[in-house]
C-alpha cells in the first residue's frame, strides 16, 4: 500500500491525485466506510477490457448491515437513456463515487473531480464531462459494493452541499431550460429548508467563478439531460 499525504483537505478531488499516481488501466474508488464484494473487481476489469468506450462502471451499492439497495441504484437501473444492446448495463449520467470503477485514461482526460465541490453530489459534473468527451457510463447490477455510512453524518450540511453542487453543475453545463428548472426547484426548496437556503447562498457566492467556466454540452448530452428531466425527478441523478 502506498499512502500519499496531502497538505490540504482536497475532499473528493483527492481521488484525482491517487489516479494520477497510479500506473494501471482501471481504478476502483472506495471510501473509509465502503468496500467491494469479492468478485466485483475482476468482473469490472473483464467488462472494461471488452468495452473500450466505457469510461466508468457504476456498481450496485448495498447500504448498511441490512444491505439495502441505495436509492440512486434504483434510479440508475431504470435509466431512460438510450443504451446500445452491446453495453453491459443501462447508460447513466450519475453514479455513487464509492461504487465506481473508472478507466484511468478517461478520468484524466476530463480532469477528474472539481475540488470546489467537496463531498456531496460531486459525481454529477464529472458524469457530464465524461459523457461530453464521448465516454459511456454504465450501471452494472452484477458488480457490487458495500457502504456502511457513519451514523454521525450531519444531514443539514449534506443537504447544503448537495444543493450548492446541483446548482453549480446546472449553471456550468445545463442548457437554459434545464438550468432555470433546477434553479427554480432549489429556490422553492430553500423557502422551507434552511439547509437548502444556505446551499443557494453558497452557490450564488461562487457564481462569478462558475460563469467563467460555463460551457455548453454537446447536442447528444443535452438530449440525455432533457430525457432525465422528463422521466425522473427533474435533475441529473446524484447521491443524496
Amino acid at each position: 500500500m502506498h499512502v500519499i499525504a496531502l497538505q490540504r483537505n482536497a475532499a473528493a478531488a483527492a481521488r484525482n491525485i491517487g489516479v494520477e499516481h497510479l500506473d494501471v488501466p482501471y481504478v476502483a474508488f472506495a471510501d473509509d466506510d465502503s468496500w467491494w464484494a469479492s468478485e466485483a473487481l475482476p468482473k469490472a476489469v473483464a467488462l472494461l477490457d471488452r468495452h473500450t468506450r466505457i469510461g466508468l462502471l457504476a456498481a450496485r451499492v448495498l447500504v448498511g448491515p441490512q444491505q439495502s439497495l441505495d436509492p440512486t441504484c434504483v434510479e440508475m437501473a431504470s435509466s431512460p437513456l438510450f443504451t446500445h444492446r452491446t453495453l453491459p448495463g443501462p447508460r447513466v449520467l450519475g453514479f455513487i463515487a464509492c461504487g465506481a470503477v473508472v478507466r484511468r485514461s478517461a478520468f484524466l482526460e476530463v480532469g477528474g473531480f472539481d475540488e470546489r465541490f467537496g463531498v456531496g453530489g460531486e459525481e454529477a459534473l464529472f458524469s457530464l464531462n465524461l459523457t461530453s468527451a464521448g465516454w459511456s457510463l454504465c450501471y452494472v447490477d452484477d458488480i457490487v459494493a458495500h457502504h456502511h455510512p457513519s451514523k454521525s453524518r450531519d444531514p443539514h450540511r449534506r443537504r447544503r452541499v448537495v444543493t450548492r453542487n446541483a446548482l453549480w453543475t446546472s449553471w456550468l453545463r445545463h442548457p437554459a431550460p434545464e438550468l432555470l428548472k433546477q434553479t427554480s426547484a432549489a429556490l422553492t426548496a430553500s423557502a422551507r429548508d434552511p439547509a437548502a437556503r444556505q446551499g443557494v447562498f453558497d452557490a450564488v457566492a461562487g457564481l462569478p467563478g462558475v460563469l467563467k467556466e460555463r460551457r455548453s454540452l454537446s447536442s447528444p448530452v443535452r438530449t440525455d439531460v432533457r430525457t432525465l428531466n422528463v422521466t425522473s425527478r427533474g435533475d441529473v441523478p446524484i447521491r443524496r
